[in-house]
């Protein structure tokens, strides 16, 4: 897995717990498949940025705030 997809997988997944969300709750407000959701958490894939604005709306954040947490966590390995 690329380091970059573990590290997205990690800042959505602690975001989304931040939120109260389930990841089929997550799916669910984002109109995607729970699957997707458990796939984009673990790494096996990336959002697309379309995607990535979905999240972050039905995360009650911004997809700059995401981006900026995956930068973060890039940079301290």
């Amino acid at each position: 897995m690329a380091e970059f997809e573990e590290i997205t997988g990690r800042v959505l997944t602690a975001r989304r717990r931040r939120a109260g969300l389930t990841q089929e709750a997550l799916a669910e407000v984002c109109e995607l498949h729970a699957t997707y959701v458990s796939q984009l958490e673990r790494g096996p894939k990336s959002p697309t940025l379309r995607v990535l604005f979905r999240l972050a709306e039905a995360m009650d954040t911004t997809p700059s705030s995401l981006l900026r947490s995956i930068e973060r966590e890039r940079s301290r390995r």
